[in-house]
């Protein structure tokens, strides 16, 4: 019996070390919900950051870390209420939960970043959160305000009190102070935010779940090659944050590929095998882009 209970111990133990981790990316606001207005009124409203932001951290997660799903509270221009965020992270049995805004402030001086948690009592959220302000700080380059509690507040965040797993909230930035809203508008600001976020979070699950490893740069585990799924071309330079390329929950590429006609060519993912780009090849089309084909990196 005792030899017994000890192979039941060791395939569950197999079974589990293989098993995807899921982490649940929130873009903040959404829909007639835009959040905060940046100080200049012709930069975007805050629910548009939040959503560069979050699919660049997903997609930073999904090429660099083995064994990790995101999964998102939204993908496009819609508003997902609190109850329904909430309900998306608990329904997936998620380990994290990290949503993502950006700040705002009567006293235009004031800039840098938070991370908020439910309380201290959320041990892991805190250490979490305090990754995260340390990669802004020391790789972004952004003035960190620190980890923020209910008390800091003086309220609850009903999506940090309410989701079963570890959870953050994120504010990227002030909108409210002229230098830092020029920063979140620009593709390089996005990109040092998404990645300072993204480093804190490998590093939660680094240590944290044994299945979860580092991809390579450079090398893939699948003897395929990598791919990504081209989805368009066009004549004129297109926006690739606008339109209907929002829709898309994986950041989207251009490429200039010649000097007349159709000079300009776009790309969504990176993908490890074509078995992988094929699954989703199948959001990519059901999202409008009917002729999206696979073509290898």
């Amino acid at each position: 019996m005792k030899q017994l209970m000890l192979v039941v111990f060791i395939i569950v133990n197999t079974v589990l070390s293989a098993q995807e981790v899921i982490v649940v990316i929130d873009p903040g606001h959404g829909g007639n919900d835009p959040g905060n207005e940046a100080a200049n009124k012709s930069l975007k409203p805050e629910k548009e950051l939040n959503l560069i932001i979050a699919k660049k951290v997903g997609a930073y997660l999904s090429s660099k870390l083995s064994n990790v799903k995101v999964v998102y509270t939204r993908t496009d221009d819609t508003y997902p209420s609190l109850d329904e965020r909430v309900a998306t992270a608990n329904s997936k049995s998620a380990v994290l939960f990290v949503s993502i805004h950006c700040n705002h402030s009567t006293k235009k001086s004031i800039k840098g970043t938070e991370t908020h948690v439910h309380d201290l009592s959320s041990r892991k959220s805190v250490k979490l959160g305090r990754e995260i302000e340390k990669e802004f700080k020391t790789k972004a380059g952004r003035t960190s305000r620190g980890v923020k509690t209910t008390n800091d507040r003086e309220k609850s965040l009903q999506v940090l009190k309410f989701t079963k797993m570890t959870s953050v909230l994120v504010e990227c930035g002030f909108m409210s102070n002229v230098n830092e809203a020029n920063f979140l508008n620009s593709a390089n600001g996005q990109d040092l935010i998404a990645s300072a976020i993204f480093r804190g979070i490998r590093t939660h699950l680094l240590e944290e779940y044994k299945q979860v490893k580092k991809i390579t740069e450079g090398t893939s585990s699948s003897t395929e090659g990598s791919f990504q799924i081209q989805i368009m071309s066009s004549k004129e330079w297109m926006d690739t944050e606008k339109g209907a390329f929002k829709k898309l929950s994986k950041p989207v590429s251009r490429k200039q590929v010649a000097k007349t006609g159709y000079k300009y060519v776009y790309y969504v993912g990176e993908f490890k095998s074509k078995s992988e780009a094929q699954a989703y090849l199948d959001e990519v089309k059901k999202q409008g882009f009917k002729d999206a084909i696979i073509v290898k990196k």
